[in-house]
């Protein structure tokens, strides 16, 4: 734990001593606020909820924001060459890995949390039940997880962050899209119910929906936090095949 919190504590002080962080962060809240009280319609709803204006918008911010974090990670330490000098050091693949990984995720959930003026606001014009706005940030956290574990995962196989962004939008595009509405309209129409749920139960969308509702489903948790174990582990495997290479 000492090697992981010594790594999680370099990672999260290099984000915040370039202009990066505070890019990504202003970049965030005016999505949110643009989208929540603009684009989402929040004041015509006449509702005191962040469900559809607030909410509904995150894992397409995700799409593109999170990979634009995740994907430096591995891909600039293996392009200024300093992933060597970190795989030579007394600590374990799996060590610098998880270390990397919870500063980034400890970033987002500081993004994450720097929109409570939305949650005041709402709750200033009305009546909101919080605890579902809570599940549904609790939710959003570890969907932001699972984004950035399989950024992690891109940036590990390659050292061009452009190419190691790209592959992981269109993942994440694909976990998101089988659970779209027009897509599983789509697969309705073939008839079979069964392969329905079978997509929709990859979705993000899907997962994310429970949260929103204020459900803290188990097996939405398992889903976010399975993706994100899966990530990280086959990144262990990429970095390990590195090592030895």
């Amino acid at each position: 734990m000492t090697n992981i919190k010594t790594i999680a504590k370099r990672e999260l002080a290099a984000y915040f001593t370039s202009p990066v962080a505070y890019v990504f962060i202003v970049i965030f809240l005016l999505l949110c606020g643009f989208f929540t009280f603009f684009v989402g319609q929040f004041f015509e709803r006449g509702q005191a909820s962040l469900s559809a204006p607030f909410f509904d918008w995150h894992p397409w911010f995700y799409l593109f924001l999170v990979p634009a974090v995740g994907m430096r990670l591995w891909a600039e330490e293996r392009r200024v060459g300093t992933i060597e000098l970190l795989l030579t050091m007394p600590i374990t693949a799996w060590q610098a890995i998880v270390g990397k990984f919870l500063a980034s995720w400890v970033f987002l959930g500081v993004a994450l949390a720097l929109t409570f003026p939305i949650v005041l606001s709402v709750n200033f014009l009305g009546s909101p039940d919080n605890g579902v706005i809570f599940a549904a940030y609790v939710g959003s956290w570890l969907m932001a997880g699972a984004y950035l574990a399989i950024s992690s995962l891109t940036s590990a196989f390659t050292r061009n962050q452009v190419v190691s962004f790209i592959v992981a939008v269109v993942t994440c595009l694909f976990l998101i899209l089988c659970g779209f509405g027009p897509v599983i309209q789509l697969l309705e129409g073939l008839g079979k119910p069964a392969l329905v749920d079978l997509v929709a139960s990859f979705s993000f969308i899907t997962h994310f929906n429970g949260f929103q509702r204020g459900v803290l489903d188990s097996r939405d948790v398992i889903f976010f936090l399975s993706v994100i174990g899966f990530s990280l582990f086959t990144t262990g495997v990429i970095l390990r095949g590195h090592r030895a290479g």
